[in-house]
């Protein structure tokens, strides 16, 4: 596949060293045929774009940006000499974490691929998170160094003057042509081309991602060289993408629905994908007819958005739409289908699994279903004991595959994720009798809005810090856009400061103090929060309010 394996320095093991015993781990079952045969030593970075560029694929496009189009061979380029900055310049281990935050761009998926190339762990943060949240990952994982666009920079920079971990924020821009004002641009432009990639086992850490809990405190999920492959070669089932089919995804590489859709699918499967730095209608619509593209992976609450668009638009390339991360509800499933024509295939993930495990087929499973497992994972219902449902029940989702829940630093949450060999989620499904699974809600407070999801103890913590607020609960309310929207329910410490100046007021410190997106839409002022005889707040009442 070209250039041998770079000769190993001395690893960084702290992150290994956070995984849960293996008797904590899942079964992860590999017997699928489409995933038997991988090598007990691969670096997934080399796998998926060396082995592209050397099977003849070096001069198509594989990133679309604006104006900007970036062959296969141009992005290797740019990954091999950023490989060369983080380990020659800034020393960066094998095993060792490395902070990328930056909004979707061509720089963001080298330097991802670069570090991952390095024998290095990617650690994707949102450009939405403010600077404690950067704090808890960096303080989380003892990340080093951190690369980040230059547009974003600010709260990692005010968190490198502080921070007892971090020695250095390098920054860059979209497409790497920043120079000196950018410097991981610069130091990349110097490098020589090529290179080789670290010598890693399949089952090296290759990212980490965090996942919020009911705690509030985010989850740090470890994946695997091997796990990248198999969520790829498992996402060509049931519907698969061809080479000619551009790929356009609208959620951002900080997330494992944004990774997997914008750099690791696209190439697995040889194709090209159209990166959006900010997604509004008129930005992916002219995209979707720019660079005619064939499949879009969205969430609901985008789709609602194109429709009053769709007729000033050509959107007739679009052949296959996938869309997860929040219920779909049926009218918004028919409007789509009546106005171009393509079914919405809605399937079922988590960051836990790094892909979807149930999804519809091309046979066409009733709308509304999430159909069945993917090929390569099993699901079954089971109940508050771990006991089996049948077809026809309703219960939590169990699931086994060749994915699954390693948290770090967490032996109590994965007691909690998995039992008994299996992934037990705290999503509530109904499965029919001819097995397909139907979604009915969480358990636990957890609010799925507009494909993020919300844990409601963070924002009530935010809340809770503004000298105006006695005390308040955060519950989610439907929405027919967002599927949900957070509800806050608020005490004042004076009833008279009750206005709609109070609620901006509130919901601008939540923006100023977590990631924007988890901000209260709705703020509610009550007298006082019901609440049990053991004093717990009756949430229910407030969700029905």
């Amino acid at each position: 596949m070209g250039t041998p394996p770079a000769v190993q320095s001395a690893a960084d093991g702290y992150a290994q060293s956070l995984l849960p015993p293996k008797e904590l781990w899942p079964v992860f079952d590999y017997s699928a045929e489409h995933l038997r045969n991988y090598p007990p030593r691969l670096n997934v970075a080399a796998t998926l774009l060396d082995a592209a560029v050397a099977d003849g694929h070096g001069d198509k496009v594989m990133l679309h940006y604006g104006d900007a189009a970036w062959t296969y061979g141009i992005l290797l380029d740019h990954v091999q000499r950023i490989n060369r900055v983080l380990t020659g310049v800034l020393r960066v281990r094998p095993g060792e974490c490395v902070l990328l935050r930056s909004r979707n761009s061509p720089m963001l998926a080298a330097a991802w691929l670069a570090v991952v190339r390095a024998g290095a762990i990617a650690v994707a943060a949102s450009p939405m998170l403010r600077q404690e949240e950067l704090a808890f990952i960096v303080d989380k994982l003892r990340i080093r160094i951190g690369l980040c666009e230059l547009s974003v920079a600010t709260d990692l920079e005010a968190l490198l003057a502080r921070s007892e971990w971090l020695e250095s924020v390098t920054c860059f821009t979209d497409l790497g042509n920043g120079g000196a004002k950018a410097e991981l641009d610069a130091l990349a432009e110097r490098q020589a081309p090529g290179g080789p990639w670290a010598d890693t086992a399949a089952d090296d850490i290759a990212t980490i991602v965090f996942s919020s809990g009911t705690t509030g405190s985010p989850k740090a999920v470890a994946h695997f060289h091997r796990d990248l492959l198999a969520v790829c070669d498992c996402w060509r089932y049931p519907i698969p993408i061809a080479p000619d089919e551009p790929m356009c995804a609208t959620s951002g590489m900080a997330f494992t629905y944004g990774l997997t859709s914008n750099l690791l699918y696209p190439l697995r499967f040889h194709t090209s994908a159209v990166l959006l730095p900010a997604v509004t209608p008129e930005l992916l619509l002219g995209a979707i007819e720019r660079h005619r593209v064939a499949a879009l992976i969205t969430v609901p609450t985008v789709l609602r958005g194109l429709l009053p668009q769709l007729r000033s638009a050509d959107a007739s390339s679009l052949i296959k739409c996938f869309s997860s991360g929040e219920p779909l509800h049926r009218e918004l499933w028919h409007a789509w289908h009546d106005a171009t024509g393509v079914r919405i295939i809605q399937g079922f993930g988590a960051s836990e699994f790094m892909s979807r495990v149930l999804s519809p087929s091309a046979q066409g499973e009733p709308v509304g279903s999430l159909g069945r497992a993917v090929p390569g994972y099993t699901a079954c219902l089971v109940n508050e004991h771990g006991e089996a449902i049948p077809p026809g029940g309703r219960g939590f989702l169990a699931v086994r595959g060749p994915t699954g829940c390693r948290y770090l630093g967490d032996q109590q949450k994965q007691r909690e994720f998995v039992r008994n060999g299996w992934n037990v989620t705290s999503d509530v499904f109904d499965q029919d009798t001819d097995g397909c699974f139907w979604y009915v809600g969480r358990k636990d407070d957890i609010i799925v809005s507009s494909g993020y999801n919300i844990a409601a103890i963070e924002v009530e913590r935010a809340i809770a810090s503004h000298p105006a607020v006695l005390e308040c609960a955060v519950v989610g309310a439907p929405d027919k856009i967002r599927g949900m929207i957070v509800r806050a329910c608020v005490v004042l410490r004076n009833k008279k400061d009750a206005s709609e100046d109070t609620v901006r007021i509130i919901q601008e410190h939540v923006k100023a103090t977590i990631a924007p997106y988890k901000y209260p839409r709705e703020v509610r002022f009550m007298e006082q929060l019901p609440r049990t005889t053991s004093g717990k707040v009756e949430k229910y009442k407030l969700q029905r309010a």
